[in-house]
C-alpha cells in the first residue's frame, strides 16, 4: 500500500517532495517512507519503465526515463530561445561542482555572474538553497535540467569525478576562502 501512495504522492506533486513531507502526509515515520522510496527506486527505475524516481536536491519526485528524453523532448518542445555562451559556461561548472556559491563560481569564472545566475534561476535551470556551513545560498541544477539531459543526478554526467574533485579548481576556490 506504500508504494500505491508514493507513486500517488509524487505524481501529483509539481515539485519534489522530501521524506518529511511525505511521511507527514502519510502519518508514517520517515524510516518507513526512506525504505519505501528505496523499494519504489529499485522497481521503477529500469529501462523498461518510462517513468523513474528521481532524487533532487530538495526531495524525490517522479520523471521519464531518461531513455526518453529526444521524444518526451518532442512533445515539450517550448524552450525560450538558446543560452548564450557565458550561460552555458556557468551552468557547465554549475552542473561539476554544486552546490557552489556564487564567489566560487566567480573565482573559477574569472569574471561576476550574478546576472547570469539571475537569468538561470528565472529559466528554471537552476536552483538556489540556503547552506548554513558556506553562509551564503549556493546553487545546483534544477531537476528540470537534469531530467533534459537525460540523468537522475549530475554524478551521471560524463567525467563528474574528474572534473567536480578538479584539483587546480579545488585550490583556486580554497584559495578563495583564505581571503
Amino acid at each position: 500500500m506504500l508504494s500505491l501512495y508514493l507513486q500517488a504522492l509524487l505524481f501529483v506533486s509539481s515539485k519534489p517532495l522530501s521524506v518529511r513531507q511525505i511521511a507527514g502526509h502519510l502519518s508514517l515515520a520517515v524510516q518507513e517512507v526512506e525504505a519505501g522510496i528505496v523499494e519504489l527506486t529499485e522497481r521503477m527505475n529500469t529501462e523498461a519503465s518510462g517513468i523513474h524516481v528521481m532524487k533532487a536536491a530538495d526531495g524525490y519526485q517522479l520523471v521519464t526515463n531518461p531513455m526518453c528524453a529526444e521524444i518526451v523532448g518532442r512533445l515539450t518542445k517550448d524552450e525560450p530561445g538558446e543560452l548564450s555562451r557565458p550561460s552555458l559556461e556557468t551552468l557547465t561548472v554549475i552542473a561539476y561542482r554544486s552546490p557552489i556559491t556564487q564567489p566560487e563560481l566567480e573565482a573559477i569564472r574569472g569574471v561576476q555572474c550574478s546576472l547570469i545566475l539571475r537569468n538561470l534561476l528565472i529559466r528554471g535551470l537552476i536552483v538556489e538553497h540556503d547552506d548554513a556551513g558556506k553562509g551564503e545560498p549556493v546553487y545546483t541544477l534544477s531537476s528540470d535540467t537534469l531530467r533534459y539531459l537525460g540523468v537522475h543526478s549530475e554524478k551521471e554526467l560524463p567525467d563528474y569525478s574528474a572534473f567536480h574533485g578538479d584539483v587546480r579548481l579545488t585550490k583556486l576556490v580554497d584559495a578563495l576562502e583564505g581571503l
